[in-house]
């Protein structure tokens, strides 16, 4: 019985210091493991002021690398548990942001990855798309290895190829139906186009056609009146409809939509075809709707139907004149509408590529 006991004890003694033998080392690896793996909270919960600088997507050759890096950055904030706000080059001028940077006044920054060559004491990403860069300060070593290790992981799924997929190609829907092209995607936006022509009650491809003329689909899109991402809205507009992020697309679609069905309503109910409705909608979306309001005063006073758009466009030339100053129909003066006439046509060109190469609604 003693001897039995013996044997129990030594066997129990065995198995603890094999017990140790094995879990030591996995204990030691969970370590190792876990400090590894401590950079992926460096950004959890925490407010990143963020640039893009990327240049004028519309005539840049890498194709709508804002747009694109605004999404990836957007994902990166859900997916790591932060805020990000952005900023893009050239919204406020002689600014640089290499030196926000290092001054700490903004906490990331994209720009091209040969631009980052020459930098020192930063910490840059590894490529994105072959283009692109995130580059954070020289103190953000965990920061760094947070991106570096989603960008590895995001890089790899389906998600980010069909990302690639929507931004970079060919977006000019003129050239895409002269090679006879069909296709069902028309741009990175083609869902936000859905839900916000369905507001409207237009077709998708309409808005889609009144958004390329705007800003060829680029978020960084800026005139030199102000106006601003996808649909150039004015910062005064945004404000109406409380849009003050006009670079992103949604709040952009939402403002410059809102502002179209408003302008709708002023040729609604008076006698127009609905594709008459859309063009003068359009033009005054162009030119402001007390200019269209004096193109169509004038006609009627004119004997002229001012419920068609091909009969303002035939009278617009007279209100180039310096007689129209004499006109009690007309309150803002002369109007060259040069550029509105080209603005509607021009629009009611892309909507009838688009339908050709995209025929199902």
């Amino acid at each position: 019985m003693k001897l039995t006991d013996k044997k129990i004890r030594r066997t129990r003694c065995l198995f603890i210091t094999l017990a140790v033998i094995c879990i030591t080392p996995l204990c030691e690896r969970g370590r190792l493991l876990s400090g590894a793996r401590s950079h992926e909270d460096f950004y959890s919960g925490k407010d990143l002021v963020c640039a893009i600088d990327l240049g004028d997507d519309m005539l840049g050759a890498h194709g709508l690398e804002t747009g694109f890096n605004y999404e990836l950055l957007n994902r990166f904030a859900q997916e790591n548990n932060c805020n990000v706000s952005v900023v893009v080059a050239g919204r406020k001028k002689n600014v640089n942001y290499l030196d926000s940077l290092k001054a700490g006044k903004i906490d990331l920054l994209i720009m091209h990855h040969e631009d980052f060559e020459a930098v020192d004491d930063l910490n840059i990403s590894s490529k994105v798309n072959d283009c692109s860069a995130w580059i954070v300060g020289d103190q953000d070593l965990n920061g760094i290895r947070q991106i570096n290790g989603w960008l590895s992981y995001f890089s790899n799924t389906e998600e980010f190829g069909q990302m690639e997929s929507r931004y970079f190609r060919s977006h000019n829907p003129v050239k895409r139906a002269e090679k006879g092209v069909k296709t069902r995607t028309v741009s990175p936006y083609d869902e936000l186009f859905r839900k916000y022509a369905r507001d409207l009650g237009w077709d998708w491809r309409m808005l889609a056609a009144v958004v390329y003329q705007e800003s060829k689909f680029s978020i960084n899109s800026r005139s030199h009146r102000g106006a601003t991402g996808l649909m150039q809205v004015m910062p005064r507009t945004g404000e109406v409809y409380n849009v003050h992020n006009l670079i992103d697309p949604e709040e952009n679609l939402y403002a410059g939509t809102r502002h179209l069905k408003r302008l709708e309503k002023l040729y609604t109910g008076k006698g127009m075809a609905q594709d008459e409705i859309v063009k003068f909608t359009l033009a005054a979306y162009n030119a402001g709707e007390g200019r269209i309001k004096d193109c169509r005063s004038f006609a009627a006073s004119q004997n002229i139907d001012n419920n068609s758009w091909d009969e303002i466009v035939k009278i617009i030339p007279l209100m180039r004149e310096d007689s129209i100053l004499e006109e009690e129909s007309v309150k803002l003066g002369k109007f060259q509408g040069y550029e509105t006439i080209a603005y509607v046509d021009n629009i009611m060109n892309i909507y009838e590529a688009i339908c050709t190469i995209c025929p199902e609604k």
